[in-house]
């Protein structure tokens, strides 16, 4: 019998992830089209996404680091809290540079949240169904990463930005009301003197999940084009707000691809989910460089919704199925922080090329950069299966000498 996944603990888990990203990526795809409008400039608008990406990815070592030793239930509260007030406060503020403090403050907010969400979702998985547990995990983070900036951009052109605000900090206070039933998975330790001088380290990056955490950084550079720049490309191309749909299309994908990507994950292996979800990431991308009518745009979001709805949840399965269990916070820390540099780097290098090259052929770039990532995974494969077939011969010859002797 497998052991139990959807206990009560972790559907809450679940739950209130859809909802912290929702409030937090509305906020993420509405904060570039409100001060690029306001501007003129769409690099000013990638800054915005910059600035909180890069808090987050800089905040996420420190709460790996206290993660042993911590209440989780606390801090998940205080740092819902505090997400709370500095989302208010920015309803207030005009000056680009106070806004850009604003998301510096939201990012390390979202930084602990995400991380801490994501450890209490590892803890509850049974490490027998890690691939399938973390693809509904990561379909809570998806879904409200694909919604958010949809209702962001549905609301700004049929109301305005700030109201944008009001939205995510009632969903916000939702989240807060469900902290309140989180239970502890990881009770706090005293760390030893040994382990203290390591911690930082140890907590901050384990090499065993370099290569996926890598991999998800250079898709996430692709994806930072989409949740930043996509009303941009609706405007030069005629489309205006319509372009809300595509977020709503990867939304269905990935709902559709999440449950048995997860299982395939664990029953054959993650090169036969990244392989496919690379190519479709890459025909999606091309078809936003050339788009032209509504029907491209629907086609364009199916392409690249399978993609993100299997790339995202295999790479960070294959991120904690690395590493020691002792260290899924490590794992799941790394693979955000990646996640949230891959869309900082975009949000400010696509910025730049829209600048000098166009909306389209940013959207060339990006797809430029989804082969790429196909490249090096295929390359590496490749090389640790030679590896491993050099291992299986050694083990073989050492196991006829001894059967021999």
């Amino acid at each position: 019998m497998k052991p139990k996944l959807w206990t009560k603990q972790y559907i809450l888990i679940v739950s209130m992830t859809i909802l912290f990203f929702l409030s937090m990526q509305s906020l993420l795809g509405g904060f570039p089209i409100y001060v690029a409008n306001v501007t003129q400039n769409p690099a000013s608008g990638g800054l915005m996404t910059t600035s909180f990406m890069l808090a987050a990815v800089l905040s996420r070592p420190f709460i790996g680091v206290m993660m042993p030793r911590i209440n989780m239930k606390k801090w998940l509260g205080i740092s819902l809290c505090f997400t709370i007030l500095t989302v208010f406060f920015s309803y207030f503020i005009e000056s680009l540079s106070l806004l850009i403090i604003a998301r510096v403050l939201q990012g390390i907010g979202f930084g602990f949240i995400t991380t801490l969400f994501a450890t209490f979702a590892t803890n509850l998985i049974p490490m027998s169904r890690i691939g399938e547990g973390i693809g509904y995990f990561g379909m809570s983070t998806s879904i409200g990463s694909t919604i958010g900036p949809m209702i962001a951009i549905s609301m700004i052109h049929s109301f305005s930005f700030h109201l944008v605000i009001w939205v995510s900090l009632i969903i916000l206070s939702l989240v807060l009301l469900g902290s309140l039933l989180v239970k502890n998975t990881m009770p706090p330790s005293q760390p030893t003197n040994s382990e203290a001088k390591n911690s930082f380290i140890q907590s901050a990056f384990d090499r065993k999940a370099f290569l996926p955490c890598f991999l998800v950084m250079l898709f996430y550079i692709t994806f930072a084009g989409v949740v930043n720049f996509l009303d941009g490309l609706g405007d030069s191309t005629g489309l205006g707000g319509k372009t809300s749909i595509f977020f709503l299309v990867i939304a269905v994908m990935l709902v559709i691809t999440r449950p048995f990507s997860g299982v395939i994950f664990d029953r054959l292996g993650h090169k036969y989910l990244i392989y496919p979800a690379g190519l479709a990431a890459i025909v999606g991308l091309i078809l936003l460089a050339k788009l032209e009518n509504f029907y491209t745009l629907i086609i364009a979001g199916i392409f690249y919704g399978i993609a993100y709805g299997v790339m995202q949840p295999t790479f960070q399965a294959w991120a904690v199925s690395q590493v020691h269990p002792d260290k899924k916070a490590t794992a799941n820390a790394m693979s955000l922080s990646f996640m949230d540099l891959g869309q900082a780097i975009g949000a400010l290098a696509l910025g730049q090329a829209v600048g000098v090259i166009g909306y389209n052929s940013m959207y060339g770039i990006a797809a430029l950069m989804a082969a790429v990532m196909l490249v090096l995974y295929f390359s590496i494969h490749m090389v640790m299966n030679v590896k491993r077939k050099k291992r299986a011969t050694l083990l073989n010859s050492f196991q006829k000498v001894e059967s021999n002797s």
